[in-house]
């Protein structure tokens, strides 16, 4: 098999914790990419070769393409459970909230009363 060089980009800090991952799995960031990648096309084409767009929905929405109200109508699903068993299934990350979306839920958390 055929390797080529790319050029990319990537968060400053997501690379320093793929290298510790890497260090600890004895595994290199370049082998962690190409096994993600591999499974991420793999799955895709195999979804599309059978016609099922199950795949790229879910796809859509960890990209942010799609919100969690149409995807889970498509899908044919009722509940943000079901939701995130079907994006661990596929080997997807649910998408990212805004900064300040994410703040606000941990300031809620804190209010909460403790027990």
């Amino acid at each position: 098999m055929a390797t080529v060089n790319f050029t990319g980009s990537v968060d400053r800090d997501l690379l320093k914790r793929a290298k510790i991952i890497a260090a600890k799995t004895d595994t290199s960031v370049n082998a962690l990419f190409n096994a993600e990648l591999r499974h991420l096309v793999d799955t895709f084409e195999a979804a599309e070769a059978t016609g099922n767009e199950n795949f790229r929905l879910l796809l859509d929405f960890s990209l942010g393409r799609i919100a969690d109200d149409k995807l889970m109508q498509a899908l044919g699903i009722d509940s943000d459970e079901d939701l995130f068993l079907l994006m661990a299934q596929a080997h997807l990350p649910m998408p990212r909230l805004a900064a300040a979306a994410t703040q606000a839920m941990v300031d809620q958390l804190r209010a909460l009363p403790t027990v």
